[in-house]
C-alpha cells in the first residue's frame, strides 16, 4: 500500500516544527545514529547523509541499500539546498500547480530530483544550514522517517 503524501500545508508546518536551536557535530552524529536505529528496527534498506554546508556529517548504508541510493540521495539533497525546503515539498508544490518538477523546473533531472527523503536541517536565527536524507524506500517513507527522527531530536 502506498502512503498518502501529506498537504502542502502540513509539509510547511513540519519545517517550521523542526527548526532546531543549534546543530553540532554531536547533534548530526545523534540524528544519524537515530536514524540507522529506526531504519534497523524497520529492516529498511535505506542509506542516510547529514550535511551542514559543504561537508558531509555522517552517511551509512543499511543493508539492502545500493549505490542508486547514494545517487538518489546526492539529487534530492540538491533540490533543498537549491529550494530551501523539503524535496517531497517541492515535488508537492510542482504537482499542486498541474505539472512535475521534471516538466516545469528547467534543471537536469539527473542532478535534481523533488522525491520525498531530503529535509532542510533548519536552526534559528540562520536559516537553513544544512541536510538530512534518507533513500531506499518509497518517497513518502523515505520523508517521514527523517521527519520521525527530527521530531524525537528534537524533543
Amino acid at each position: 500500500m502506498t502512503a498518502v503524501t501529506p498537504e502542502i500545508p502540513d509539509l510547511e508546518d513540519q519545517e517550521r516544527r523542526l527548526t532546531l536551536s543549534r546543530f553540532t557535530y554531536d547533534d548530526a552524529w545523534r540524528l544519524g545514529t537515530l536514524l540507522v536505529e529506526l531504519a534497523r528496527a524497520r529492516q529498511a534498506p535505506v542509506a542516510v547523509d547529514i550535511r551542514r554546508g559543504g561537508q558531509q556529517l555522517f552517511h551509512a548504508a543499511l543493508p539492502g541499500s545500493t549505490p542508486d541510493n547514494d545517487a538518489w540521495i546526492d539529487r534530492k539533497r540538491r533540490v533543498v539546498e537549491r529550494y530551501g525546503c523539503s524535496s517531497l515539498l517541492v515535488g508537492s508544490r510542482f504537482r499542486a500547480k498541474g505539472t512535475t518538477f521534471e516538466d516545469s523546473s528547467r534543471l537536469d533531472p539527473d542532478v535534481y530530483a523533488a522525491h520525498g527523503g531530503s529535509f532542510p536541517i533548519r536552526v534559528e536565527g540562520a536559516g537553513v544550514i544544512g541536510t538530512v536524507t534518507v533513500s531506499g524506500l518509497p518517497q513518502v517513507e523515505d520523508h517521514r522517517l527523517v521527519v520521525e527522527a527530527l521530531e524525537r531530536l528534537k524533543a
